[in-house]
């Protein structure tokens, strides 16, 4: 699992293109991963959920800088534009779901699956699967698998593949971390979210993002800070570090392209922020893991 000079970006792992509108895809890990000797390289999905589910067998992940070592029984939710990368086995079993929100989420009125898949997808990382629910878990994958086969590989059944998330997210027990909102602040929550995302790295005031949402800075914040319990600056500045992080790990490129690609027009003043919010310089930074 080597550093690149680039990252890769894929809808489906080594697959060129845009992905297809509200995708919705299942497939075993031996599927893809035979084809790569069982390893998956550093890369990421720009807009896509993935869920990892490990039934048996071992697994080496990179998660962003974090690199975990697992047996199965074992889930890993993989936000969008997380870097991950995976080693399997042939002893390696289980299945792959890779989503895009809008496909299950569209006529959720309530907004309890959205809610959970924020819950659940909240940060990169594994979620405990009890031995006594592994067998369940691993029946609904293998039924949705069999569905997306039998329909020669065209659409999943929507109600499936909500199912299988609404049971990790259960697993996953983080009911309480994210409160109730009315329809209007999901809403405008949820642009903020993709906003955000779009224009961080042209390091965008605050003013801009409230301008574009049709809200005032002060009500964008509250709304913000009511959801996350930080100010909008804060996000802004977490989402910088952790792309900062995540190259520093995985692309063989010098500090001070990163800092350009970040949107500093310094290298020096990167450093410096990097630091700020890190504790040590982008250079130890990437020495401690690795680099």
């Amino acid at each position: 699992m080597a550093r690149r000079h680039l990252l890769p970006a894929f809808a489906l792992y080594g697959e060129a293109g845009t992905p297809p509108e509200a995708l919705l895809h299942v497939e075993s890990i031996e599927a893809r991963s035979r084809r790569y000797r069982w390893e998956i390289e550093t890369h990421v999905h720009h807009g896509l959920h993935q869920l990892l589910w490990l039934h048996a067998g071992p697994v080496i992940a990179l998660l962003d800088e974090s690199r975990i070592e697992a047996e199965g029984p074992q889930a890993f939710a993989i936000p969008p534009a997380t870097a991950h990368a995976f080693r399997f086995t042939p002893a390696s079993e289980g299945h792959v779901l890779t989503f895009d929100a809008r496909a299950l989420t569209e006529g959720d009125a309530e907004r309890t699956l959205g809610d959970a898949l924020q819950r659940l997808f909240a940060v990169a990382g594994p979620v405990a699967v009890p031995a006594h629910q592994a067998a369940r878990l691993d029946a609904l994958f293998r039924v949705l698998l069999a569905e997306h086969e039998a329909a020669d590989h065209g659409p999943l059944p929507g109600w499936l593949a909500r199912s299988v998330l609404w049971r990790v997210a259960g697993l996953a027990a983080r009911d309480a971390a994210v409160p109730r909102r009315g329809a209007g602040s999901a809403t405008h929550y949820t642009r903020w979210v993709a906003l955000a995302e779009a224009h961080y790295r042209e390091h965008w005031p605050v003013t801009r993002y409230a301008e574009r949402l049709g809200l005032s800075a002060e009500r964008l914040n509250r709304m913000v800070r009511a959801e996350t319990g930080r100010s909008v600056q804060a996000l802004l500045h977490e989402r910088l570090v952790r792309e900062a992080c995540r190259r520093l790990v995985h692309v063989a490129a010098p500090v001070s392209r990163i800092a350009f690609e970040l949107g500093f027009e310094d290298p020096a003043y990167f450093c410096r922020f990097f630091k700020r919010h890190v504790g040590r310089g982008p250079r130890e930074y990437r020495a401690a893991h690795g680099g």
